[in-house]
């Protein structure tokens, strides 16, 4: 090889000399240039063949860097795609996200074949030995081109992939979007509930059922704490919405609670003067009764005999359940407190009640007894009014409308023709209540025609 070397310099520098002879001498040198010309077209083929060599190393160098380029891509294509599949997972319910990823196992089962093509194409000839020849060079570019190919099928059909995933991915981004915020928003809240009962409790109040409600809280704050990444997204902003209005509530509970704790003893304070008026009132039951019992016939007061008794006993249990009331507001039991309040009213409403209507029915009999005829009036005009109403732009009533009315008139005659057959001591109490159902059934007609014209 040196020697072949040295020859071919020699060459070089005759056929120089040669040239720049044959520019004054062409004739006389002729003959010396064409033995130069043979000698250096030996050595000039020999430089040829090596200088293909080289070329042909070179673009399947030119080959490699593309197809690793090609790889580099691919892989960037591929971060993007693994950051995408891990937002949707994480993102998005079970069921949307294997609808969304159901392509990408094929997907990514052809990209890794294309990776072990291209990792086996790079082993398959070293291009930086000076020993490759150049039909292994050439069949090293040819491989190489070829994987690149593949490189880039495999990144087109992943940016595919990734493209029909924007609209999951963007819906699951929102969501991921909304965790912190909503996170912060629970935490900001359990917070101020904290602080609101701290206050509660320093003015005395115990609380203890809220301070219950917010102990519960903590385990789902742990979970908060432990993220979206190990719950899902959806799930973290289910409890973070829960927290928030749990805590909210147990806040604006304990800020009611002063409040709350005053307006039971008003409570207790107003029904207590109430048990004391029923006392004064209960005095009235006697005199009343004895008075229907003396003027009046026992049909007219006998179901009132025992309210007496009833007023009484209704009193005393009252006072009970307010005593009840009262030590649960002083043992701090809200509910239980409110519960009795709400019995005591109950119980004082019936006595109320009974009370008055043994004075309603006092004073009705007293009436009627003084002029029947206005409830007789009363009862009539109620009935011809309903009358009228049947007839209003009609020939004949509709039967529906007439039978009941007919009956009404009938059961009306009846009541005042057994009033006037009574003598001394006649029953003025089924007067009354059979004229008080004459009335009702004319307004029972009134409705049912108003209903029918409302419907036409």
């Amino acid at each position: 090889m040196a020697v072949a070397g040295g020859s071919g310099r020699r060459g070089r520098r005759r056929a120089g000399s040669a040239l720049g002879e044959a520019l004054v001498l062409p004739v006389v040198l002729a003959g010396a240039l064409g033995a130069v010309g043979l000698a250096s077209a030996g050595s000039g083929g020999w430089w040829g063949r090596r200088g293909a060599g080289e070329g042909v190393r070179a673009d399947a160098r030119e080959a490699r860097a593309a197809a690793q380029e090609a790889f580099y891509e691919l892989d960037e294509t591929q971060r993007e795609v693994r950051l995408a599949v891990e937002t949707v997972r994480a993102a998005e319910e079970g069921t949307v996200a294997e609808r969304a990823l159901a392509e990408l196992p094929a997907i990514s089962g052809r990209v890794e074949q294309v990776t072990v093509n291209y990792l086996a194409a790079l082993d398959a000839h070293d291009l930086d030995d000076e020993a490759l020849d150049a039909g292994s060079a050439a069949r090293a570019r040819r491989l190489l081109e070829d994987v690149k190919g593949q490189l880039h099928s495999a990144r087109a059909e992943l940016t595919d992939f990734l493209r029909r995933l924007q609209p999951t991915l963007q819906h699951a981004e929102q969501q991921l979007m909304r965790v912190t915020p909503a996170v912060e928003q629970a935490k900001r809240a359990l917070l101020r509930a904290t602080t609101t009962l701290d206050e509660v409790r320093g003015a005395g109040l115990r609380a203890d059922d809220l301070a219950a409600r917010l102990a519960e809280l903590a385990p789902e704050l742990g979970r908060l704490n432990e993220g979206a990444a190990r719950h899902g997204v959806a799930a973290t902003l289910r409890r973070a919405d829960e927290v928030q209005r749990r805590a909210e509530a147990i806040s604006a509970d304990a800020a009611q609670l002063p409040e709350r704790a005053r307006e039971l003893d008003r409570r207790v304070s107003s029904l207590r003067t109430r048990i004391q008026a029923l006392e004064t009132k209960a005095a009235t039951v006697e005199p009343a009764l004895s008075e229907l019992r003396r003027r009046f016939s026992t049909a007219c007061w006998q179901d009132l005999q025992r309210v007496p008794e009833q007023v009484a006993e209704t009193g005393r249990a009252a006072e009970r359940k307010l005593a009840e009331a009262a030590r649960a507001r002083d043992e701090q039991r809200w509910a239980d407190a409110t519960a009795a309040i709400g019995t005591v009213r109950a119980l004082l409403d019936t006595a109320d009640g009974s009370v008055q209507a043994v004075n309603d029915r006092l004073r009705q009999l007293n009436e009627v007894q003084h002029d029947p005829n206005r409830e007789v009036e009363r009862a009539r005009f109620a009935v011809r009014d309903a009358q009228r109403l049947a007839m209003a732009g009609r020939s004949a009533p509709d039967p529906r409308h007439a039978a009941p009315l007919d009956e009404a008139v009938a059961r009306l005659d009846r009541a005042v023709a057994t009033l006037q057959a009574a003598g001394r001591h006649p029953d003025y109490w089924y007067f009354l209540t059979e004229l008080a159902a004459v009335r009702e059934t004319a307004a029972q007609v009134i409705g049912l025609i108003r209903g029918d014209l409302g419907h036409r």
